[in-house]
């Protein structure tokens, strides 16, 4: 679904991913995890091509990523930023109809409708359906953000930091919704996510970055060890096995 090899970026002098080989599996819910200024948010942004890479191969289901059409990429992959700001007034249904944009350029149609009903539906908004968006606390935002999302109706979804002004009970209805697009639906979704004991909870796959670098990857089991993560953030950390996921208490 998403490969990647040997890719690097820079910001002046400085680089920020130095060679990074991964593979992404279809259909999976992936975290990005590590300390700040290893790449996670970077990599998100190479892969939605918000941003160039300068060396390296970067393969959307097989197409090279420089080779896409930007509209058809967007009916592939859906991006949703750490921080949005929007400056116009709309409506919920009118922001989520966005998502529509890449097929109906503006002129919505009776699918486009279909789907934006969908998700609404989906996200459980539909009592803020007529509502303006500047009305909404920061959960239901967040929540409209990724209806707009499932109208684009892509197969894969990268979000970077979603839980970001969420309180711990909005954040983790956020993780389950995330959760339910890859079980429900069978859309491929990476998030970049700082609670690692959230991530844990929810995601199949963890990837580890430090240093611009892979650090490690794999299961939540494989990743959340003493000495992994001891290693990645470099503190003195303790794994507890509670109902068989791993939490990470610290020293």
């Amino acid at each position: 679904m998403i490969d990647i090899s040997k890719v690097s970026k820079t910001y002046g002098d400085s680089p920020v991913l130095d060679g990074v080989d991964l593979a992404i599996a279809p259909g999976k819910f992936t975290a990005f995890i590590g300390p700040n200024g290893a790449g996670k948010s970077t990599l998100l942004s190479l892969i939605s091509r918000l941003m160039p890479k300068e060396d390296g191969y970067l393969y959307i289901k097989g197409q090279e990523i420089d080779s896409w059409d930007s509209v058809d990429l967007a009916k592939e992959l859906s991006m949703l930023k750490q921080k949005i700001d929007y400056q116009v007034k709309l409506t919920v249904e009118e922001l989520i109809s966005f998502g529509r944009y890449p097929y109906s350029k503006g002129r919505l149609s009776t699918e486009d409708y279909q789907k934006i009903d969908r998700a609404i539906s989906y996200m459980d908004l539909e009592a803020f359906r007529h509502r303006r968006i500047d009305q909404l606390s920061g959960g239901q935002m967040q929540r409209v953000n990724i209806a707009m999302i499932l109208a684009q109706d892509t197969d894969i979804i990268l979000l970077d930091e979603p839980l970001n002004n969420l309180d711990i009970k909005q954040g983790i209805l956020m993780m389950k919704t995330l959760r339910r697009l890859v079980d429900d639906l069978g859309k491929t979704v990476v998030v970049v996510i700082h609670d690692i004991n959230i991530a844990s909870q929810f995601v199949d796959a963890m990837v580890a970055f430090k240093d611009g670098k892979v650090f490690r990857q794999g299961t939540p089991d494989q990743v959340m060890t003493a000495d992994v993560l001891g290693e990645l953030y470099d503190m003195t950390l303790t794994i507890a096995d509670i109902d068989g996921k791993k939490i990470c208490l610290y020293r």
